[in-house]
């Protein structure tokens, strides 16, 4: 089948092109990103694989259709920058990568963790700089800390797997209650105990219309002072400007580690180093030294590349057989 390969990022193309090898699609690669505006370079394509950065609104997904594309590949499992009812209504089937290497970004979601508690962040550019002072460094031991998983799917067991090796106790918050989990000691509370209980929250959940902005004032206002907060997942679980609140107000929240961010769209995925971030939250954060940011790479492992590429190419082959894979499908 011809697909179109949307906002194609240089560090996945030869994980495409080797898995490619076994399904034989011919892969046609765009640097740019998929939009309205972008639409109409794809026509007579039947499928185009789109990055999370792409926005795939209601025109866009109406000029796809008319240019004769029948699947959306989705090289992702979140689907929140998808209008699935527009979708629906032009006739466009959507598939994900649902699941892919999760201990990479449970283990991803422990390295801002150790890098906030033990200012890593800090020292290296004090070394760097020839000084030696260990003043503003002093960390504290994860063992007998209060852990608390925000969504328990594949990606927060395998924190939980992690968490139970460092000696933590662990919280979680779900609406399925994950065998697994019990199983390695996680005990299930609601939403706010998890909150006001735990010294570390990572969050692990979808962004729905029932999580967004899950994680607001309110709820930043029930923490434990001296607590960190991990965002792993998508960034409009978190309300940026309540966290940014609470932050100056030093009464709870200590610490933040983000990977994603709520207006990360036109910001991540390229070289913003020579122009002016217009963003005062994202600036505002960056200011910040319990705060540390990376640009939504929590994915980023050669294994999980393998696996995002081999089912993906999969996923389209399901399709042009007639027969999707249901578990992949979430629009037909």
């Amino acid at each position: 089948m011809k697909v179109a390969i949307f906002g194609n990022q240089k560090f996945e193309v030869d994980f495409l092109l080797q898995a490619n090898a076994r399904f034989h699609h011919d892969l046609v690669f765009f640097k740019e990103g998929l939009h309205a505006g972008t639409a109409s370079m794809v026509k007579g394509f039947p499928a185009v694989s789109t990055f999370p950065a792409d926005d795939l609104d209601a025109d866009t997904l109406a000029a796809l259709a008319e240019g004769g594309t029948r699947l959306i590949a989705l090289r992702s499992a979140g689907y929140n920058n998808v209008d699935l009812d527009a979708a629906r209504k032009v006739g466009i089937s959507v598939m994900r990568v649902p699941a892919y290497a999760p201990s990479a970004i449970a283990e991803h979601a422990v390295a801002l963790m150790l890098t906030l508690n033990r200012h890593i962040h800090k020292a290296y550019n004090r070394v760097r700089e020839g000084n030696f002072d260990l003043n503003g460094l002093v960390g504290f031991n994860m063992t007998g800390k209060t852990v608390g998983i925000v969504g328990t799917g594949k990606i927060g067991t395998a924190l939980a797997r992690i968490m139970k090796g460092f000696g933590c106790e662990m919280l979680a918050y779900d609406v399925y209650r994950q065998p697994d989990c019990i199983e390695l000691g996680v005990r299930y509370v609601d939403f706010a105990e998890l909150m006001s209980k735990s010294d570390i929250v990572s969050l692990h959940c979808p962004l729905t219309a029932q999580t967004r902005h899950l994680v607001n004032g309110k709820m930043l206002g029930l923490m434990k002072p001296g607590s960190m907060l991990i965002n792993t997942a998508r960034g409009g679980v978190v309300d940026t400007a309540a966290v940014i609140d609470s932050l100056k107000s030093a009464s709870g929240l200590e610490y933040f580690g983000m990977d994603v961010y709520e207006e990360e769209g036109g910001l991540f995925f390229s070289d913003r180093s020579l122009t002016i971030i217009k963003d005062d939250a994202f600036e505002r954060l960056t200011t910040m030294p319990n705060v540390v940011i990376t640009g939504h790479q929590a994915f980023l492992t050669r294994e999980a590349l393998t696996e995002i590429a081999e089912i993906t190419l999969e996923n389209i082959s399901s399709f042009e057989a007639g027969r999707p894979k249901q578990e992949n499908l979430i629009s037909a």
